[in-house]
């Protein structure tokens, strides 16, 4: 997808011991052994992104706030039980471990503070990155030795989201439902959808994402299920007033933030549904004008609206070209919503049902 403007990073990171239950901090260049089990094999390489926003209160002191956190500690639990053995599930650390960990230790170090103190000056958006590695020094093919969180933090002023131009890409597949590793933020994921992008530019050479089919390789083309784009989840906005969010299942990562979205855009007075979309009804979609826009998803960039999605065949072949209708009320009312969803944390924008505001005064 697009990149960033304005992006720093905090000059530490953390590190804590699973096994030890040891907190600290390293210097934000410190580095994993050239021979980790995650470095070479990708074992225990989960990750999270975690968007947060800072403002100083009436007494100068920092606050930081996150919206719908504990889905995100929740899903970053999941990845780190995902990775461990059996044996190694007393590693798994609760919520609240996490909580504390990232906040309490992490974000009141001296160092940390300075740095968010600035970004509250600057109103710039926060992002917060934990992951999983082994620290052990080995090139055995086994279950992490010494498994250990890290975490990493930078603020950035603005996500170059759109216009984006998006093709489907259906001879690639970013995850294998059986495996279960879909509905999982883990490192092994991302290769694919890199690779996707770059299908996607032998078909259209301005192409920043690609959309995903289902696993049913062996399936009818049109029969294949939508699932989500290469690093985001998908919502399509049609003509007769409705959105619709694909169900999640093992093949979709569940967003935080496209909760919140709906939310917001339920809020709004806007019909949302949930429901699986085959490739051949978008085609259908398209080819009929009943697709108003189809958005992306995600931490970093909020919600984007697709500028251009480029329809293939089983050769890659062009099928069709859909462009959005920038003039029909819901393009402009997801618009809307991404501007509330950040004013949320701002503190600017009412807080619909179902969403969680989590302020921490440091």
């Amino acid at each position: 997808m697009a990149g960033f403007e304005g992006v720093k990073w905090a000059s530490k990171q953390m590190r804590y011991l699973l096994d030890k239950k040891e907190f600290e901090i390293l210097d934000g260049s410190a580095k994993v052994y050239a021979v980790s089990r995650s470095v070479h094999y990708g074992q225990f390489l989960a990750f999270e992104g975690i968007r947060f926003f800072c403002r100083k209160n009436k007494k100068g002191r920092i606050e930081v706030t996150f919206l719908n956190w504990n889905d995100n500690l929740k899903r970053f639990q999941r990845g780190i039980a995902f990775n461990l053995s059996k044996k190694q599930q007393k590693f798994v650390p609760k919520t609240e471990e996490l909580e504390n960990i990232f906040i309490h230790h992490y974000f009141n170090q001296p160092d940390m503070k300075r740095f968010l103190e600035e970004m509250a000056e600057k109103k710039a958006q926060g992002y917060l990155r934990p992951f999983t590695v082994d620290e052990e020094q080995s090139i055995g093919v086994t279950f992490p030795g010494k498994p250990s969180i890290r975490a990493v933090t930078c603020r950035y002023d603005r996500y170059l989201g759109e216009p984006f131009s998006g093709v489907v890409v259906p001879n690639l597949v970013r995850a294998v439902g059986i495996n279960k590793t879909g509905c999982l933020k883990l490192g092994i994921n991302y290769l694919i959808s890199v690779k996707a992008i770059d299908a996607a530019k032998q078909i259209d050479p301005e192409a920043a994402s690609a959309l995903f089919l289902d696993d049913r390789t062996d399936e009818e083309l049109g029969k294949r299920l939508i699932t989500e784009w290469d690093s985001s989840c998908c919502l399509f906005a049609l003509r007769d007033n409705t959105v619709v969010k694909i169900p999640e299942n093992e093949l979709i990562l569940p967003s935080v933030t496209i909760q919140g979205i709906v939310r917001i855009l339920k809020k709004m007075g806007i019909d949302v549904k949930e429901k699986y979309i085959s490739y051949q009804e978008l085609v259908e979609d398209v080819q009929s004008k009943k697709l108003v826009t189809i958005c992306s998803v995600g931490t970093a960039g909020i919600l984007n609206r697709c500028s251009k999605l480029t329809l293939v065949d089983a050769q890659g072949k062009t099928l069709d070209v859909h462009k959005p209708d920038q003039n029909h009320k819901l393009y402009k009312a997801l618009g809307i919503a991404r501007s509330h969803y950040w004013n949320i944390y701002k503190g600017e924008a009412d807080i619909p049902e179902g969403i969680c505001l989590n302020k921490y005064i440091l």
